[in-house]
């Protein structure tokens, strides 16, 4: 069994716990990705990678979207350990804020779009990352 596939407890009982209670944004994105609704993919939510939960995962293109609220702004070394790790994996990963989610969601899902239709190799950055000099944490 590989990695991916082995969860600790703690992690699958906090992706329970986060199906239950969540943001508008992701009411809001799951509404829009439910039922295979985006070019016939089967989005899950909350699903334990290891020892994270994604917000959003496209397996069949191994593909996450994670819904990004302010405290994100806070977390950028974790996040971006966190996507460094999801991205050994084999995964894509792409985030957006909460606000795009709400205000711009067909701008949200042509992004999505564009990448399932590249290949897996080719790494798209949707947000700019402080981190690495690519915009500046209002």
């Amino acid at each position: 069994m590989g990695a991916c596939r082995m969860q600790p407890k703690q992690t699958i009982r906090r992706a329970r716990r986060l199906r239950k209670a969540p943001t508008r944004a992701e009411e809001f994105f799951w509404t829009l990705v439910r039922d295979k609704a985006l070019e016939g993919l089967r989005f899950r939510r909350q699903v334990p990678v290891g020892q994270y939960v994604a917000d959003f995962a496209c397996l069949s293109v191994r593909l996450i979207i994670e819904a990004d609220g302010g405290v994100h702004a806070l977390r950028t070394f974790e996040d971006a350990r966190r996507d460094a790790w999801l991205t050994s994996q084999g995964f894509r990963v792409l985030r957006f804020s909460n606000s795009d989610i709400l205000s711009r969601p067909n701008h949200v899902l042509a992004e999505i779009r564009e990448v399932v239709g590249k290949p897996p190799s080719v790494r798209l950055r949707l947000t700019p990352s402080p981190e690495m000099g690519e915009g500046i944490i209002c």
